[in-house]
C-alpha cells in the first residue's frame, strides 16, 4: 500500500486524541494530525500549532519529520521518524 492509502485507511479508525484544531491518529507510518477546520490550517503557524497541541495529548513531535497530505477527510500533517 502507498503512504496515501495507509493514511486514508488509518483515518477511518478512532482517533487517539482530540484537541481544539486537530484529531490525532496513529498510522503505520507515523502520527497523523487531521485538521478539524480548514481555516485553522491555512495559517503560517499550522505546524507550530500542531506541535503545541500534540503536547496536550502527550505527543512530543518537535523532533519528528513532517509532511502535509490531503485526504478525503481534509488536510493532514504526518509526523514520522
Amino acid at each position: 500500500m502507498s503512504t496515501q492509502e495507509l493514511l486514508e485507511d488509518s483515518l477511518q479508525d478512532p482517533a487517539i486524541g482530540d484537541t481544539s484544531r486537530f484529531q490525532w491518529h496513529a498510522t503505520p507510518v507515523g502520527i497523523a494530525a487531521l485538521c478539524k477546520e480548514k481555516e485553522a490550517c491555512l495559517s503560517e503557524d499550522f505546524y507550530a500549532n500542531a506541535i503545541t497541541e500534540g503536547l496536550a495529548v502527550g505527543l512530543d513531535l518537535s523532533r519528528e519529520e513532517r509532511e502535509s497530505h490531503y485526504s478525503k477527510k481534509g488536510l493532514v500533517i504526518l509526523f514520522y521518524s
